[in-house]
Formats: structure tokens, sequence, C-alpha cells
């Protein structure tokens, strides 16, 4: 190695970290949390079924919007302008995959992963298993640049799920719509508690005062800017128990509890 702890002016130390408390574990829990996430969203995605309850509109936000002619009578809120998709296809094909680099984009989710998974550092004080240095100049990494334009779709997805939740609503009031309605809130929470967002709104003002009404989001983006970690934690969650609850009532396996028919 001819850079970072193996770089000629550094001093020579063969051990990988002269640490001696449990500095692998935050990484190994992230790697864990991340990875069953994606394993559960991967399996649900091209599930294929249980997604929709027609009797209650409740449907799974990993299927929003559903716009194809596969998608059940019903859970087509914007109509099918596609046609029927063949079974290798998520019926949420449009969306998903906006939403995953959103999240793989992400300033918090970045600092995660480059610790946990590609070990630039995996903590500090920890030797990297890195020669070199190459930041975010290259292929994978230069998608980063784009995480923005992911943000301006994330942003109209949130406004569908709005919809998705409210029309719920218009079905009476049940558990199935209050998680709807939180996680939507929560979704909310985290894509405008996004850097990018916070940026939008008062990146490259030279004068506050001279735009108070930016200046004023800008503030409040902030406050939840310092809670994105704790957001994007917290938004896998209730994506994962939104989804588990529709499927569990739309298979059957458990009626959804009435509170205003």
């Amino acid at each position: 190695m001819k850079s970072g702890v193996g770089a000629p002016t550094r001093a020579r130390i063969p051990d990988k970290t002269l640490r001696t408390d449990r500095w692998w574990l935050p990484p190994l829990l992230t790697n864990l949390g991340l990875a069953a996430f994606v394993v559960y969203a991967t399996i649900r995605s091209f599930w294929g079924s249980a997604y929709w309850v027609p009797e209650h509109g409740y449907l799974t936000p990993f299927y929003s919007p559903c716009l194809s002619e596969s998608c059940l009578p019903g859970s087509s809120h914007f109509g099918t302008p596609l046609p029927e998709l063949p079974g290798w296809i998520p019926l949420g094909f449009l969306a998903l995959p906006f939403l995953l680099g959103f999240r793989l984009t992400c300033y918090y989710y970045r600092k995660a992963y480059y610790r946990s998974v590609w070990q630039s550092p995996t903590a500090c004080a920890v030797a990297e298993p890195h020669d070199r240095y190459t930041g975010e100049t290259r292929f994978p990494l230069i998608i980063q640049n784009a995480h923005r334009y992911f943000f301006y779709v994330a942003f109209l997805i949130s406004i569908i799920n709005t919809y998705d939740a409210i029309l719920a609503l218009t079905h009476g009031l049940g558990l199935g719509g209050i998680i709807l309605l939180v996680n939507v809130t929560l979704l909310w929470a985290y894509t405008l508690s996004c850097h990018s967002c916070r940026h939008i709104a008062g990146g490259r003002l030279k004068h506050f005062s001279k735009h108070p009404v930016r200046y004023r989001l800008w503030t409040l983006i902030s406050k939840l800017n310092v809670r994105h970690m704790q957001l994007a934690w917290t938004t896998l969650a209730t994506l994962v128990i939104t989804d588990l609850y529709v499927m569990l009532v739309a298979s059957g396996v458990i009626s959804d509890l009435r509170i205003i028919s």
C-alpha cells in the first residue's frame, strides 16, 4: 500500500488496529439491518400478491403506484397505462428503482455502508483494506452525484403514498389506515430531512434576510436534518410493518381492527 496507513511516511504497525473495544459491533449491526430489509423488500416486491385490500382500500407502498393491467382491480389509483407484466417484473417497478437510488445515495446511508460494507474505513483508527482512495469520481460511487434527482422522484412518490393513505381513510378508519398514515408521515419527514432538500431550500443564498420564506423553510428542514439518521432507520421499519400488515390482512391471516366503519 502506497497510501493511507501504508504510506511511506506512516509508522509501521502490523496490526489492523490497536483498539480493544468492540469497534466491529456497529458495522455488523448495520450490515444485518440493511441486509434484513433488502431481503424482505426483494421477496415482497416479487411476491405479486397480498398487496391490496379492496374492502378497506389498503395498498402496500411496495406496490404503489400500480399502473399495469396485471394489478388487482381497484389497486390502480392512477389507471393502467401499462400492459400486463411478466412475473419477473415487480408491479411497483416504476417507483422501486428510484426509491432504492434515493436511499443508496442518501448522505446517511453513504456513511453507513461506506463503513460497514465498503469498509472505508470500518471505524476510527481501524485500517481499511483498500490500497488507494478515489472518492466518488469513478463508477459506481460517481452515481452518488445523482442524489438530488432521486430526491425529486422520491418527493413525487411521497405524494402518491399520501394519496393512497387518504384514499384508505375514505373507506372508514381502521388500524391499517392508521399504520398507512403514520408510515407516510414518517416517510415525508425522512424525505424532507434530506440534505439535498435542505440545500434546495436555502443553499447558495448569500443573504437570508432577502429570502425570508426560503430561510424559514431552511430552518425547519435543518431541524429535521438533525434526525436524518433516526428517520432513515425508522422508515425502514415502518415500511416493513405497513407492508406486513397489509399482506396479513389481504391474505386473510388476520382481520383489520375497525375503529370507524
